[in-house]
């Protein structure tokens, strides 16, 4: 049964027994009366928080891959995994799960500033909207333009001139859009994790090679390298804690802001 098929027979199924709950003595389903205007800033602000938190919801993982660190740490992940020779271990969901808590301990000091200079702010009334989203785009700006550093100013002068804005009228940073810094984050990242994926590959293809050259001299042509080296992959991986060095090295790529 597809996706699709599953969603509606649980659709149905809530609505089928919809009624039947509300004849439970004790259970009540809550009912929209109406829409009416807010009294005051205050309640306002708070609706109109819900619809922008509704809206960041539905856009979340487009942004987590956009506009933190989680595109490089999946792929630097998935590079360990591929030079390992392992198809499917660890499986693709325990990667990403894995990519994603790191990701949410890297940016746990961006979303702190998120919370405290414009998150706290808007639902205190103290915001407006348009301000609210400037102020929250501030974190994340800062912390792309930190980890873009010198050696993304390719990427960025890129991203501008596709735009055709005029580089004079750029004097620092902060005077780039969003909509150019993003992709250009995104691209400086891609290299990145591909830099490192190249040195994590080293080690292992000198195993293969060793491997394959010693099948060779004892004449043994018809043996599958791959099946020998994988276990001496593994046994070094574990020797050197490899997912620890990996994971260390990662967060401190951030902290050291490259």
């Amino acid at each position: 049964m597809s996706l699709t098929r599953k969603t509606l027979l649980l659709l149905g199924l809530i609505f089928l027994a919809a009624p039947a709950f509300a004849q439970v003595p004790g259970f009540q389903i809550p009912v929209i009366d109406g829409i009416r205007g807010a009294r005051d800033g205050r309640e306002a602000s708070f609706s109109l928080l819900l619809i922008i938190m509704f809206t960041l919801l539905s856009l979340a993982p487009a942004l987590v891959m956009m506009m933190t660190s989680f595109t490089k740490v999946v792929i630097v992940f998935d590079f360990v995994r591929r030079a390992l020779a392992l198809q499917n271990m660890p499986p693709n969901q325990v990667l990403f799960g894995l990519a994603l808590f790191v990701t949410f301990f890297i940016m746990a000091p961006t979303a702190k500033e998120f919370n405290e200079s414009a998150l706290q702010p808007y639902t205190r009334g103290e915001l407006a909207t348009t301000k609210f989203i400037d102020a929250g785009m501030k974190p994340f700006r800062d912390f792309m333009i930190r980890q873009i550093g010198k050696d993304g100013a390719k990427e960025i002068g890129l991203f501008i001139n596709l735009s055709g804005k005029n580089r004079a009228e750029i004097k620092s940073v902060n005077d780039i859009d969003s909509y150019i810094l993003v992709p250009a984050f995104m691209l400086s990242e891609i290299k990145k994790a591909f830099i490192i994926g190249i040195v994590i590959f080293i080690p292992f293809i000198v195993i293969d090679l060793i491997v394959s050259s010693t099948l060779m001299s004892m004449g043994m042509v018809m043996l599958p390298p791959a099946m020998i080296s994988l276990p001496f992959k593994i046994i070094l991986f574990i020797l050197v804690d490899g997912w620890h060095l990996i994971t260390y090295n990662l967060v401190m790529s951030y902290n050291g802001g490259g």
